[in-house]
């Protein structure tokens, strides 16, 4: 694609991205800007389609109401050039009702202060619509060009657990949601495991006969004091977030539950840090008389992408010919996507920056550079032979 070819519309990509935005869209409410976009995809020419994990996840939990399904869409090319992913997803995390954007007098971007502003990932979004939309109009040439748009990806990707993968023709593909400055690409990122652990002690009064009881919450307390938390390795994490037990302050506490999760690069290690943890509480719970229960609950697999592989080489031709200045950065992460499910299903695959900061906090901005930059490397990986 030669750069006389390049047309982003600054001003029609910002009025998509506050549009976008103003979507009431939490995980699990995608069903309006999920009927927006399907609409937007037709006009630009796209065969589209959905699944039913929509049906699905109402099953699992009758009190959703506004979920819908991911969208499948294709815009056909070439078939002499082989077709190439992009990814992105629609949901948002809370609070993200009442989103409004504001445009600042410096480009930046940000919402009112009393919830996130969305970029994460209207900014994939519209970074995939205004490519195809220049494509359309420039009438440039392409290999197919697959679009999947996913629900439910903050809640550890639950739309991508139930994608339709043979419905990809894809062999390699771009997913539009990671922080930082666009040039950034991340390359590997980890598997989460979350653990779910139950303490079983023994009810008794505290006051009258402490002594028959069997404090389930002395049995937590000793092994997670014996547990290093935070980076327990340069790439394993360990964390705790929730502890739930007991009855009554004047009650031996019969049962503690715990939650946490593992994260690390490679799978292997994040398997054997569970097992350092059960066996730790198996001991504690065997000191006092009581017992645990855990679970272990794979949410994400890791992968990694060689600098070598074609998807990365990729990246960085687009991002060294852009117009705009884009410097290639390429890092692992400690954050998952729905890379990590596309990689595991044989779709090589890596994660752009597409220009979001400070991500799933109220603090959350982008600036209309950043979302240019986004837009036109989008756009060079969407041409590119």
């Amino acid at each position: 694609m030669s750069d006389d070819k390049i047309k982003i519309n600054r001003t029609r990509l910002l009025c998509e991205f506050i549009r976008l935005t103003s979507f009431d869209s939490e995980s699990f409410n995608e069903k309006r800007i999920s009927e927006y976009l399907k609409v937007k995809l037709k006009e630009l020419g796209l065969k589209v389609e959905t699944d039913t994990v929509g049906d699905l996840l109402k099953e699992i939990s009758p009190g959703l109401t506004g979920t819908t399904s991911n969208i499948y869409a294709t815009l056909k090319g070439n078939k002499n050039i082989p077709p190439i992913l992009f990814s992105a997803h629609m949901d948002t995390v809370k609070p993200g009702n009442g989103k409004k954007a504001v445009i600042r007098q410096d480009g930046k971007i940000t919402s009112k202060g009393n919830t996130v502003l969305g970029a994460d990932d209207v900014s994939g979004l519209v970074s995939i619509i205004e490519a195809l939309t220049v494509i359309k109009e420039n009438k440039i040439n392409t290999g197919d060009i697959e679009i999947v748009l996913t629900v439910a990806e903050e809640p550890y990707c639950v739309g991508s657990r139930y994608l339709l993968y043979d419905k990809i023709k894809s062999k390699e593909g771009y997913v539009l949601d990671l922080n930082g400055s666009v040039g950034r690409a991340a390359l590997a990122a980890p598997s989460i495991l979350s653990i779910s652990i139950k303490v079983n002690g023994k009810s008794a009064h505290a006051g009258f006969s402490p002594e028959q009881g069997i404090n389930a919450l002395s049995i937590a307390a000793g092994a997670l004091a014996n547990l290093k938390t935070g980076h327990v390795y340069e790439d394993v994490t360990v964390n705790f977030g929730t502890i739930i037990g007991g009855t009554g302050k004047n009650i031996v506490p019969e049962t503690v539950e715990i939650e946490g999760e593992i994260r690390s690069l490679e799978h292997e290690k994040a398997i054997a840090e569970t097992e350092k943890i059960k066996t730790e509480f198996e001991r504690f719970a065997r000191e006092y008389g009581g017992s645990v229960e855990v679970t272990v609950t794979e949410q994400l697999h890791s992968y990694r992408v060689i600098k070598e592989r074609n998807v990365v080489k990729r990246f960085i031709k687009a991002a060294r010919e852009a117009e705009r200045c884009i410097k290639p950065e390429c890092i692992d992460t400690f954050g998952g996507s729905d890379a990590n499910r596309l990689n595991k299903n044989g779709i090589e695959t890596i994660v752009l920056a597409c220009g979001m900061e400070n991500c799933h906090s109220t603090g959350e901005y982008t600036s209309i550079e950043e979302l240019e930059k986004s837009t036109e490397l989008t756009l060079r990986l969407m041409t590119a032979d």
